[in-house]
C-alpha cells in the first residue's frame, strides 16, 4: 500500500568451525527443531516482510529447502559464495523486482522476534539505512599480536552490531558493488554502506538475540526459547 516490498535475505552459508559440528549450525536441533527453523518462523510471523530469500551451503541445499519452503513467505533457496558479501549477493540477485528494501539477517541468530524485525524496519524506513545493536557491558581492550594491551577504547560510545540490518535497495546495490569491485573483506553489511560514505542507524536490540558460534550458544539459545515457551 506504500509501495514499500521488503525481502529478506537470510545468510545460512557459513561454516561450523568454531562450533566444532560437521553438521551445519542452521541444522543443530534447539529443542527438537533445527536452528533455521526459529530464523525462519520469525520472519514469517512479521507483517512488514513480503519475501524471504536463503542463502544456504550447497551441501546443505536440500535439507534447508525441505525446511524453508515449509514457509510461505520464502521464494528461493540458493547456494551460497566464498564470501559473505558473494552469498548475500546471491541472495539479493534471487529477490522479487519489486524489492524496495532488503533485510539482512544471519540465519544463525535463532532468537530474532517480529518485533525487533520491525524496529529495525522502521528505522530504515526513515533513514535508508539500519541495523540492530546493543551497547558493549564489557570492558574492551585493543590488542597487540602479541597479547599485550595496546590502548582501552572509551565504552559508553562502543555497541555490538546485530542482525537484521536493513537498507534501501539502490544504497545498498551501490554498496555491494563497491565491495565486489574493491574485494572488500567484510563481516558485516553496514560495513559496505559505511564504506561508501553512507550514514547506517542503530537502533536498540536485545542483548538475547545472539548468534551461534561456540557450543556454549546452544545451551543458551535452548534455556532462552524454553523460557519463551513458557511465556
Amino acid at each position: 500500500m506504500d509501495g514499500r516490498y521488503t525481502t529478506a535475505v537470510i545468510v545460512a552459508a557459513g561454516d561450523s568451525t568454531r562450533m566444532g559440528y560437521k553438521l551445519s549450525k542452521q541444522l543443530i536441533p534447539l529443542n527438537g527443531r533445527a536452528a533455521i527453523e526459529y530464523t525462519l518462523k520469525a520472519f514469517q510471523n512479521c507483517p512488514m516482510i513480503d519475501e524471504i530469500i536463503v542463502v544456504a551451503r550447497s551441501k546443505d541445499i536440500d535439507d534447508i529447502a525441505h525446511i524453508a519452503f515449509s514457509f510461505k513467505k520464502v521464494s528461493s533457496v540458493t547456494a551460497g559464495g566464498a564470501t559473505r558479501v558473494e552469498s548475500v549477493k546471491k541472495g539479493v540477485k534471487a529477490a522479487d523486482k519489486r524489492a524496495t528494501y532488503y533485510a539482512i539477517h544471519d540465519g544463525a541468530r535463532v532468537l530474532i522476534t517480529p518485533e525487533q524485525i520491525e524496529k529495525a524496519l522502521n528505522a530504515a524506513f526513515e533513514c535508508g539505512a539500519a541495523a540492530l545493536g546493543t551497547p558493549v557491558t564489557d570492558t574492551v581492550k585493543v590488542v597487540s599480536e602479541n597479547g599485550e594491551i595496546i590502548s582501552t577504547p572509551d565504552r559508553s560510545s562502543m555497541w555490538a552490531v546485530q542482525t537484521p540490518q536493513v537498507f534501501e535497495k539502490e544504497l545498498y546495490r551501490r554498496a555491494m558493488d563497491n565491495a565486489v569491485e574493491k574485494g572488500l573483506n567484510v563481516t558485516d553489511d553496514c560495513s559496505m554502506v559505511e564504506a561508501i560514505g553512507a550514514t547506517v542507524r542503530i537502533v536498540r536490540g536485545e542483548y538475547s538475540n545472539i548468534k551461534l558460534t561456540t557450543p556454549v550458544d546452544i545451551t543458551v539459545a535452548e534455556a532462552l526459547l524454553a523460557k519463551r515457551n513458557k511465556n
